[in-house]
């Protein structure tokens, strides 16, 4: 049966098309008017509501909750003092990643973690003899993310605490008399708060945001508005850059922190000794240089993309909703990198005996062609044209060789039914980041 969150009774009123689509068993709506690109812009320009319930919410208490996190999570919760959030990973013994979220430590034995996708019985398995307890309270709370340049006038209105609360900080105050926990975090790569609901008081916190948000003309944005603004942002998504290692059938879907981008996640772990999941394949990952891939943005030559299309007979295609398929990069034709083939490594945690091994060991064999010039050298996994930025952008995993920023590279499309490439550069993400996110 499909559910509903706390917030669909007045959204759903909100909702001209009626167009939704499922997240984790729960209505998630794609667009709530004609154009996602109007709620896109709401976010860039003013501000909009996102309904993120549909996120499974742990609690995470107990004399030994720092312990016990500390040893699950990549980032060291240990650094986290109350009243602060952080964005994270979780990995398997391989060293890939399983899933992402957001840790809210509220005090010392008191923890809440975000998850897309269910972990109660991966983390429950883990507890050992530890004093902690692992709460699913997914159903007793909704998720209101309040984003984009004027989110803080609108929640100024209704909390003073929003005044002053600084970049994945987070804070215990009331809205429409209603306790909820106020988080400055989001995944618009804007200014932007999240709000922690009771579940029996968030049509009470929609309707006094919904309110509050009308001088600034506030909108709802569906899925589709959500796709181009993360992407802009640089923000990978499950089951787009990445497949929980669970549930990949091959090592071709799984990466690591590292291949994800996420190394600035692994650096402070790898000079201390905390035991984690997955800690000792990642530390030696890093140290015997063996990440098959590095992710980098991408931006498409627009002039070759004009000139591609004109000269087809078609208008050169802009579209700000991503393609909802993976597509090859290749190096130009007659560049060679002289570099590596694919596998550079035969040991440690790779083997090269393919997807076949139950060892433990990760499979790098069979992702990259061998063609000679114009070799698949790696794969986008999201391209949309940014409204804002005026250019098609992507997120892609490239061999670790060509990812530094300015690797000019041919990306393969389509046109008249038949396959062609045009030219793209590597470049740094995220492709937007107003100084207005982090600022004071």
């Amino acid at each position: 049966m499909i559910r509903t969150t706390p917030f669909h009774p007045r959204l759903s009123e909100l909702n001209t098309q009626g167009l939704y689509t499922h997240w984790q068993g729960f209505l998630s709506p794609l667009r709530y008017t004609q154009a996602a690109k109007h709620e896109y812009f709401a976010v860039r320009n003013s501000v909009g509501v996102f309904d993120t319930s549909p996120l499974f919410k742990y609690a995470v208490t107990g004399p030994d909750a720092e312990t016990f996190l500390a040893g699950m999570l990549l980032r060291d919760v240990r650094r986290l003092r109350p009243g602060r959030a952080q964005y994270t990973l979780w990995c398997d013994d391989r060293g890939f990643v399983m899933e992402d979220g957001v840790v809210l430590r509220h005090s010392a034995t008191d923890f809440l973690l975000t998850a897309a996708r269910p972990a109660l019985g991966w983390l429950s398995d883990h507890r050992g003899r530890l004093r902690v307890e692992v709460e699913d309270v997914s159903d007793d709370h909704g998720i209101l993310a309040v984003q984009g340049p004027r989110s803080r006038a609108v929640l100024a209105q209704l909390s003073d605490e929003v005044a002053g609360l600084g970049f994945f900080d987070h804070v215990a105050t009331k809205v429409a008399g209603v306790p909820v926990t106020l988080s400055r975090t989001g995944y618009t790569g804007d200014l932007g708060y999240e709000l922690v609901v009771p579940a029996d008081g968030a049509l009470a916190v929609l309707d006094a945001v919904l309110e509050a948000g009308k001088p600034h003309s506030l909108r709802p944005f569906g899925e589709q508005a959500l796709m181009t603004l993360r992407i802009e942002a640089g923000l990978p998504l499950l089951d787009v850059e990445w497949h929980n290692s669970r549930l990949a059938m091959t090592d071709h879907d799984r990466v690591t922190p590292t291949e994800l981008g996420m190394g600035w996640m692994v650096r402070p772990a790898l000079t201390d000794d905390r035991a984690f999941v997955g800690a000792a394949a990642i530390r030696r990952e890093v140290a015997e240089g063996t990440s098959r891939w590095a992710t980098t943005g991408i931006v498409l030559d627009w002039a070759e993309w004009d000139a591609l299309h004109r000269d087809a007979g078609v208008f050169p295609t802009k579209d700000d909703q991503p393609l909802p398929y993976a597509s090859a990069l290749r190096l130009p034709a007659g560049v060679s990198t002289g570099s590596t083939t694919g596998d550079r490594s035969t040991t440690g945690d790779r083997s090269t005996t393919g997807d076949r091994s139950t060892t433990g060991d990760r499979s790098t064999t069979g992702d990259r062609s061998t063609i000679g010039d114009g070799e698949q050298v790696g794969y986008c996994t999201s391209l949309v044209y940014s409204p804002v930025l005026q250019k098609h952008i992507g997120i892609a995993r490239v061999r670790p060789d060509l990812g530094s920023p300015g690797t000019a590279l041919r990306l393969e499309t389509t046109l008249h039914h038949r396959t062609t490439t045009v030219g793209a550069t590597t470049t740094t993400m995220p492709f937007f980041t107003p100084d207005r996110k982090v600022a004071p």
